[in-house]
Formats: structure tokens, C-alpha cells, sequence
């Protein structure tokens, strides 16, 4: 597992670290209960691993440092599995080969597999949040799938649109990225019995945090390796994914514009990773996400009914670091 792929789990308490395997459990038992044609790839794509990072939310703001309770585990489950579900139907969209250093299901498998387990995933999602037993829970999450569809459809209709605006790529990232950091917080609010200013604030929270997760990931994809992201460099480039550090290093360089337009082979890929690497715009970037990490810490200041503030601060502080 690369190093972006470790668990945030260590920055935090040992009793989070019981709810996050008491999620695994789920996790497992989720995927295990599908058909062979989607529990075989299901349990590959589970095996891989990843951060954890959005059940961690739900269980930091849900408060219940060692036992949980049986609604808030099944709540950490839905958001990653709904997260699992994307991952899976990016990598088919995207044509990408890797995932977190392993084939992704759609290469290994097949398109038809890709789109069974995803849909599979979303599914059993729903159905793990269901047995909380919280109609309001359901509504969190069913709008968050929303947004992540509409962010998914946004980010289609650019693709290779080097003239996107700041603003579009702000609008296309709090769908397609920061709602499911902001509902994960929420459902821990909610099933942690956090009023509704908390769980509001708590909400803003996660959407800041995600929002400055993305632009890291955004700019790792140009600067990290492959070891470290698991996935090939400047895989945003090949599938003509404009981003932040893009927007700002056009900006700055205008005659960059054709450059990102025209890159077609792995050489010239990389080649243009090395020219943005140390270019102003991943620098603006970066500003910009610590903006947002900055506005995450600010939303803590107040009461939390409960919810971990210290793991909180951890967490966004997690996310600067795994760019660091």
C-alpha cells in the first residue's frame, strides 16, 4: 500500500481505531454478500485498502470514541462504500489502469464488471445506512450521491477545456469531492445526537477539509510518483481533467494553455509534470487548499456536542501533511 493510501487512523486515538476495524468488518461483510461476479472484484477494490479517511469523520464527529454503537458504524460503512463506488466508475470513465498501486477493476475485469460492482456498491450503501434506522440519514446520503453525480457529469462535459474558471473547478470539486466529506460529518452529527447548528457546523467542516483534499490530490497527481499515489502521474492530464494547479499555471503562463491541450504520449506527459512541479500555479494552489484547511480549524472554535475536535484537528492538519 502507498504511503497517500495509509489509514489517517494513526494521527488519532487507539478507540478510533477499534470503530474503524469495526467498520472493515462491514466493509467485508458488505462486499462478501454480492454475487460472485461483483464480491470477487468488490473484495480486490476492498483489499486495496485507501485513507479511510471519510468513515473516520463519521465516527470523529459522532463523538463515541470506543463504542460507536451499531448506527454509527453502519454510517461510516455507507460513506466509504458509496466512495468505493466512485472509485470504481472513475477508473472506468477515466480508462485508468491503476488504482492505489493495483489494477482497477475495470482494466482487470472489464467495463461490464466495473459498472456491476459500482452500481452494487452504491446499492449496498443505501441498504447498510438503512438499518440505522434514521430517515434523515438516508436523506444525507441520497444527497450527496446527487451532488457526486452531478460533479461526475460537470467534470465530463470539461474535460480538455483548458478555459475553465476557477469558480467551475471550485463548483465541480464541493460536488464531486467535498459532499462526501461534508455527509459523512453530518451523519456522525446526526447519529451522535449533535443539535442542528453542530451538525451544520460540523457539515462545513468536512466540505473544507474535502475542498483542500481535492487541490492536494490535484497537485499530487502533477508532482507525486506513481509509488507514492498509487496511480500513473498526470493521470488528470491524459484524461483532460483541468484542475487548480492547470487554471493558475495558464493564468501566469498563458502559452501553457497549448501545451496541456497537445500533451498525447507518456514523454511529453511527464515532461510537462517536470515543467509545472515547481511552477507558481501548484504554489497558488497549495495556498488556496491551506485556505480551506485554515477555514476547516476556524469551524471548531465552539461548542461540538461531543465530537473529537482534537482528532478534527488532526484530521486537517492529515491532509497537509500527506502533500508535505
Amino acid at each position: 500500500m502507498s504511503a497517500t493510501a495509509q489509514p489517517i487512523a494513526h494521527l488519532v486515538t487507539s478507540g478510533l481505531r477499534n470503530a474503524l476495524g469495526a467498520c472493515e468488518l462491514r466493509l467485508g461483510i458488505a462486499v462478501a454478500d454480492g454475487l460472485a461476479e461483483v464480491a470477487v472484484p468488490g473484495a480486490a477494490t476492498l483489499a486495496a485498502g485507501g485513507k479511510r479517511l471519510r468513515p473516520l469523520l463519521v465516527f470523529c464527529c459522532a463523538g463515541s470514541r470506543h463504542d460507536p454503537g451499531e448506527a454509527v458504524v453502519r454510517a461510516a460503512a455507507s460513506v466509504e462504500l458509496v466512495h468505493m463506488a466512485t472509485l470504481v466508475h472513475d477508473d472506468l470513465l477515466d480508462g485508468a489502469t491503476m488504482r492505489r498501486g493495483r489494477e482497477t477493476i475495470a482494466s482487470s475485469h472489464g467495463a461490464a464488471a466495473a459498472i456491476q460492482v459500482g452500481d452494487y456498491l452504491f446499492a449496498r450503501a443505501f441498504a447498510e445506512l438503512a438499518g440505522a434506522d434514521e430517515p434523515a440519514a438516508i436523506e444525507v446520503l441520497a444527497a450527496a450521491a446527487l451532488d457526486l453525480s452531478q460533479g461526475e457529469l460537470a467534470q465530463g462535459r470539461a474535460a480538455f477545456d483548458i478555459a475553465l474558471s476557477e469558480t467551475a473547478y471550485v463548483d465541480r470539486v464541493r460536488c464531486k469531492t467535498a459532499s462526501l466529506f461534508a455527509s459523512a460529518c453530518r451523519l456522525g452529527a446526526m447519529l451522535g445526537g449533535a443539535s442542528a447548528d453542530v451538525q451544520d457546523r460540523l457539515a462545513a467542516f468536512g466540505e473544507a477539509v474535502g475542498m483542500a483534499f481535492q487541490i492536494f490530490d490535484d497537485i499530487l497527481d502533477l508532482t507525486g510518483s506513481s509509488a507514492a499515489t498509487g496511480k500513473r502521474r498526470g493521470a488528470d492530464l491524459r484524461d483532460g481533467t483541468v484542475t487548480l494547479p492547470m487554471i493558475y499555471a495558464i493564468q501566469d503562463e498563458p502559452d501553457l494553455a497549448s501545451a496541456i491541450r497537445a500533451t498525447a504520449d507518456d514523454l511529453e506527459i511527464d515532461r510537462l509534470c517536470d515543467r509545472l512541479v515547481g511552477h507558481i500555479g501548484v504554489t497558488r494552489a497549495r495556498e488556496r487548499a491551506l485556505l480551506y484547511v485554515a477555514d476547516a480549524r476556524r469551524v471548531l472554535d465552539g461548542p461540538l456536542d461531543g465530537a473529537d475536535r482534537t482528532a478534527l484537528v488532526l484530521v486537517a492538519d492529515g491532509v497537509v501533511d500527506r502533500y508535505s
